[in-house]
């Protein structure tokens, strides 16, 4: 498949991972839906858990898919599994999932994706406890425009250390590398850019981060991710949490979670258990 990105190569990596995904998706409902934690009708989220209750509040992953900014959902049954598959992961691993939608671009511009990830947050802190997780012990997983907008949340949330424990960014961009055409419609013209963009909120956080991308990214998400790398080093004097998935691509980097391939979901769970 190469390093390309569109509707073919997403349907592609789709075809790919279904045999594994859709029997899971299939079988595995969300405990609550489309739950409103905001006032827009893309302010809805799914939260799925698995097992008897009894056994303590769970540990709460929030899911941020992505989607360039201008599409993106957060799955379902069946062949909808994409994204629906992190929360059905984190059930499946003994945590709390959510999986959030936001609202989109052109429509809703910046920092309008971002301002969704701090009213998911707050919801989840107000009322998940309700369905057995813990309100204090939230963590945040996003990819591509997902990981964007959670970068974006550390920077218009200077209490998001009090409020979430960690954050896990998979193949985002943070303001490393030029504002492509296509990021237009959520960032507005070029001279907005590098003041809109969340590279040295990400950089200072004290916010406990796991940096990944794949070999099969496109080559700006592999240089936002090494000097993003390089930018932590000098700040903070030791590298985050990391992870470089040899034979994965922008796509299906995230869409192989609760595959047979565990490696990166193996070091997610780990890094997610050692913060809370």
């Amino acid at each position: 498949m190469g390093r390309s990105l569109g509707p073919q190569a997403v349907a592609q990596c789709r075809a790919l991972l279904a045999g594994e995904q859709e029997p899971v998706a299939n079988t595995l409902a969300p405990a609550a839906s489309d739950c409103a934690y905001g006032s827009d009708p893309r302010h809805r989220l799914d939260l799925y858990w698995q097992g008897a209750g009894g056994q303590g509040a769970r540990p709460v992953v929030l899911f941020v898919h992505g989607g360039g900014f201008v599409l993106g959902d957060k799955g379902g049954a069946g062949e909808h599994w994409p994204n629906a598959h992190i929360g059905r992961w984190a059930a499946r691993s003994g945590w709390l999932g959510a999986v959030m939608n936001y609202r989109l671009a052109p429509g809703h511009v910046w920092p309008a994706g971002s301002e969704d990830v701090a009213l998911a947050v707050a919801w989840l802190r107000a009322n998940v406890a309700a369905y057995g997780g813990d309100p204090e012990r939230i963590v945040l997983l996003g990819t591509s425009a997902g990981s964007v907008h959670i970068a974006g949340y550390l920077r218009l949330c200077p209490d998001h250390a009090a409020q979430v424990r960690a954050a896990a960014m998979l193949s985002g961009i943070y303001g490393f590398t030029p504002l492509a055409d296509r990021d237009e419609l959520y960032y507005g013209s070029q001279e907005f850019y590098a003041d809109r963009m969340p590279r040295e909120a990400v950089v200072e956080t004290d916010l406990p981060l796991f940096l990944a991308c794949a070999r099969f990214d496109p080559q700006r998400f592999q240089t936002e991710w090494v000097e993003l790398m390089q930018a932590r080093l000098e700040r903070h004097g030791t590298l985050p949490w990391a992870h470089y998935a040899n034979w994965h691509n922008h796509y299906t980097l995230a869409m192989h979670i609760g595959t047979r391939d565990t490696a990166l979901a193996g070091a997610l769970l780990s890094f997610f258990a050692e913060h809370t």
